[in-house]
């Protein structure tokens, strides 16, 4: 296995990495080996994202795109086999 040495970490982050660390009931090193992990593989129990949520985010109105709806017409009626 490999190490890895990180310097001139902000002491903020630090803090916060120890923060969740312990919410989480791990070592600090386990909880950066975690967040890198899911960070560069995934995370394997996340779901996919929705493809409404994916469209919201792209073209939501926060992003400035409004797009007009068209009218509903009414529904057509379901034809009589036989």
């Amino acid at each position: 296995m490999a190490s890895l040495t990180i310097r001139n970490l902000d002491d903020a982050l630090k803090q916060r990495l120890r923060v969740r660390a312990a919410q989480q009931g791990r070592s600090m090193e386990e909880e950066a080996r975690v967040l890198l992990r899911d960070a560069l593989v995934g995370r394997r129990d996340a779901a996919p994202p929705h493809l409404v949520d994916l469209a919201q985010s792209l073209f939501g109105a926060g992003q400035g795109v409004e797009l007009s709806l068209p009218r509903r017409q009414r529904a057509r009626r379901v034809p009589r086999l036989g």
